[in-house]
């Protein structure tokens, strides 16, 4: 079964963890005797060179029609006639109601706009003044909506490229048109949108999608999770080698879990890590390294 990401980033987490409370329970006075004799403990590392990487947010979002009216009558009458079915696609001015009334001038109720009629009364229907003749959707442009968490709003930038696949299957790229400058006082997420077109009417309103943002390329290192580490003060990281063939502990941020490793920075871009070994040594400490 595959894990889920956050799942499988605790278990790298837990197990350095693990390993590093049962080291100070075998802890005894050889190691001492070792470092006394000045013996050199050997590891074995691996020169890794950062690779330009693409870091994508992932998001939940909905599709969102351009304009929803409802199309309202201007005066009273009996419903003699209507010029589109539900579904039917109608040009702007297209005369939606025809009232019998008395005031000729407004017995005409006309779409404000093209769009799709999502609903509209039938014939023989009394309208009042004011009463609802027919509700219109505009599908072109739609937009994708979705929330950006407000510890990643500072990445992300109108015209930054957009993937989305639909829950049908449909798959989209755009470019993100709009970044809201306050986040919502409910999930303090903020909220973004990538308009496209939708000319033939496609994409319905109100479908989820899964959308992916391209935000700005990086320079990353690919590791196994078999090297991470935890310091004293628990902080998440790797042994390498500095100047002089001293180990050194530096803390990483991971970008993402993939199938082939982790995606980390915070590491120099040229940097010999140590990959096995990594767990019996101590900063400053110098060590024999064997290179693969």
């Amino acid at each position: 079964m595959k894990l889920n990401k956050n799942i499988r980033i605790s278990i790298y987490i837990l197990v350095p963890i693990i390993l590093w409370m049962i080291s100070g329970l075998f802890k005894n006075d050889n190691i001492e005797i070792i470092n006394q004799d000045n013996d050199l403990f050997s590891v074995q590392t691996l020169l890794s060179s950062a690779l330009e990487y693409q870091p994508l947010i992932k998001l939940k979002a909905t599709t969102k029609s351009e304009a929803r009216i409802y199309v309202k009558a201007k005066t009273s009458g009996e419903v003699v006639r209507i010029g589109a079915l539900q579904g039917a696609f109608v040009e702007k001015d297209t005369i939606l109601c025809s009232l019998g009334v008395v005031e000729l001038n407004r017995t005409e109720v006309k779409a404000p706009f093209s769009g799709y009629i999502e609903q509209i009364v039938k014939p023989g229907n009394f309208l009042e003044r004011g009463q609802i003749c027919a509700t219109i959707i505009q599908l072109s442009p739609i937009s994708f909506v979705a929330g950006v968490p407000e510890y990643d709003i500072n990445k992300v930038r109108i015209n930054q490229n957009v993937n989305v696949e639909l829950v049908t299957g449909q798959k989209i790229t755009g470019k993100l048109t709009f970044v809201s400058k306050s986040a919502s006082p409910d999930t303090r997420t903020f909220s973004v949108e990538s308009q496209i077109d939708n000319l033939d009417g496609a994409i319905k309103d109100g479908l989820t999608a899964n959308m992916t943002i391209e935000i700005d390329k990086v320079k990353a290192h690919k590791i196994s999770p078999s090297i991470l580490l935890l310091n004293d003060e628990g902080k998440l990281g790797i042994r390498i080698i500095k100047e002089g063939n001293l180990a050194k502990f530096v803390e990483i941020i991971i970008l993402e879990d993939s199938e082939e490793g982790l995606w980390v920075t915070g590491i120099p871009e040229k940097v010999e890590i140590i990959i096995q070994g990594q767990g019996f040594v101590e900063d400053d400490q110098e060590v024999i390294t064997n290179r693969i």
